[in-house]
């Protein structure tokens, strides 16, 4: 271990995260394969950390009191180092606390803190944040880690596919610019799948505002596989960026402004909001299955 990064695992899966924006940057299991994303440049990120804000709000403009501060998109937590509270050879701990830096762009205490641990083949991310202010503090957090797509080289993308913990039959959302569209697409789930192409994402992300699902499978018909699972987390995002070899499933709390919302964050739909030396707490579980 360094003081850059912390490496841990159980014999069939390690993992690593970096003290740069508590960010998870390998998962590999036994035999080699490496389900994580390798930071590549159509996307220079393995899986950020998002808070305090998940998505954009209008004019990247955090509005409060009758103040405007500038707070830019998923915020700034994937891009501060975190310190480290506890590292052992099955995980780690880390925090991020305000400063006088993060007051200039969100003007809230808070203590966030972000829990990683691997049992056997599975990797269980928690979070939580605290109010250590003393008025309400707003705040969305959420994961946006990018799995391999396709796990395996010799696999076509087409070949993979989402199947769903329950049925989804509701409409999904979308982002233009950012911003969060109304719930009126028609989904390409079919029922608890979704056979998944590089064409789903041709007008950005896919966005279920109010999964019924609280765990999504992705794989092929043979070969490894993966299971992200998450509690505490309302909504659910789906990413790739063209170009990208890579598939984002990411569990939110909290969502993009809608285009016609300007106000006062404490006002901004989908937001936690925690009173003084209150927290609240969210997690996902990575649970791997190798070919």
């Amino acid at each position: 271990m360094t003081g850059e990064a912390h490496c841990f695992g159980s014999d069939l899966l390690s993992a690593c995260v970096k003290a740069d924006g508590a960010e998870l940057c390998r998962l590999r299991d036994a035999a080699g394969t490496e389900y994580l994303w390798d930071a590549g440049p159509a996307w220079p990120r393995h899986a950020p950390v998002l808070f305090p804000i998940v998505g954009r709000l209008k004019d990247d403009t955090l509005r409060h009191r009758g103040v405007s501060y500038r707070l830019t998109q998923h915020g700034f937590a994937r891009d501060r180092r975190f310190a480290w509270v506890e590292r052992t050879p099955e995980g780690c701990r880390l925090v991020l606390e305000d400063d006088e830096a993060t007051r200039a762009r969100y003007p809230f205490r808070f203590r966030f803190e972000l829990a990683f641990r691997v049992a056997a083949t599975a990797l269980s991310v928690d979070y939580g944040v605290t109010n250590t202010g003393e008025e309400v503090l707003p705040a969305s957090m959420g994961a946006h880690p990018a799995f391999r797509w396709p796990l395996q080289p010799r696999r076509m993308k087409t070949d993979y596919a989402l199947t769903f913990e329950s049925e989804e039959t509701e409409k999904l959302r979308g982002v233009e610019d950012g911003l969060l569209t109304p719930a009126d697409r028609l989904s390409p789930i079919r029922g608890r799948f979704l056979p998944l192409s590089v064409a789903l994402f041709a007008a950005d992300a896919l966005i279920l505002s109010r999964p019924a699902s609280r765990s999504v499978r992705f794989a092929a018909a043979d070969g490894p596989a993966l299971t992200v699972a998450w509690e505490g987390f309302p909504h659910l995002g789906l990413w790739m960026r063209p170009g990208g070899d890579f598939l984002c499933i990411e569990p939110w709390a909290g969502m993009a402004s809608p285009p016609d919302f300007d106000g006062d964050i404490l006002e901004k739909p989908w937001m936690m909001l925690i009173p003084p030396g209150e927290s609240r707490r969210a997690g996902y579980t990575v649970t791997v299955e190798p070919g």
